[in-house]
């Protein structure tokens, strides 16, 4: 079995990032004893380097292994940069030892709100995908960025400018999880085979309508995928239950 604590939009700024509500949440998910943290961007509000320096004393207080991507946020007033040296890689790959692979991928682009995977990163992603279909990998792309319309976000924008190709990609390589942050909201679709989840805001005070500080965990067996939303500081429920791929 394993267990993701999937967290997002932090906004770690002066104006826009509530520290007790993040400490609230630290609490949580280190008593939940997760095997890792995916943190699908938006660390920072701004990009400065500033905001990530404060970000990486914050995250030091996470107890499981935390692996993150930048969000467009990140990625403003050389963030792009600063990203690379005080968080790490942009775009990742592990595999555990129980045939499970986590991709990260950067959907970011400089001083601009659009997502874009891009040609060479795409390529990159299938030949790791085809890697998970011969190994007959459990997969987790993750990624800031929405790859399909989320519900009660308001007018559609920023979404991924390749969103399509993939899509198409994510679909036909059955991956079993797609994690994405952005919109502050909380859903999921499936398509085909392939779960596509969005979290919430962990931490801002940039919230929608009446939805709270959030975040998602992933109870992942040999037959089942239980995914739990839990408000922080507040109610946890049953968010989706779903059989794995070929089962």
């Amino acid at each position: 079995m394993t267990l993701i604590a999937h967290i997002s939009d932090l906004h770690i700024s002066k104006s826009e990032f509530d520290e007790e509500i993040f400490m609230q949440a630290v609490s949580e998910i280190n008593r939940l004893q997760p095997d890792m943290i995916i943190l699908t961007g938006d660390i920072t509000n701004n990009g400065y380097y500033a905001e990530f320096q404060q970000a990486t004393k914050y995250l030091e207080l996470f107890e499981a292994p935390l692996f993150a991507v930048p969000g467009n946020h990140d990625a403003r007033n050389l963030g792009y940069q600063t990203f690379e040296e005080l968080i790490g890689e942009k775009s990742w790959k592990l595999t555990m030892d129980d045939n499970f692979t986590v991709i990260g991928l950067d959907s970011s682009s400089p001083d601009e709100n659009r997502g874009h995977v891009g040609s060479p990163q795409h390529m990159w992603l299938e030949h790791q995908l085809d890697e998970c279909v011969i190994n007959e990998n459990f997969s987790v792309v993750s990624l800031h960025h929405h790859v399909i319309s989320i519900p009660q976000t308001g007018r559609e924008r920023n979404v991924l400018s390749d969103a399509g190709d993939i899509l198409k990609t994510l679909t036909t390589h059955e991956v079993d999880l797609v994690l994405s942050g952005h919109k502050h909201v909380p859903n999921i679709w499936r398509i085909n085979n392939t779960l596509i989840v969005n979290a919430g805001s962990l931490c801002s005070t940039k919230l929608r309508g009446k939805n709270l500080n959030s975040y998602n965990v992933y109870d992942i067996s040999e037959k089942e995928i239980e995914i739990f939303l839990n408000n922080v500081g507040g109610e946890k429920f049953l968010f989706g239950k779903y059989r794995r791929n070929g089962l």
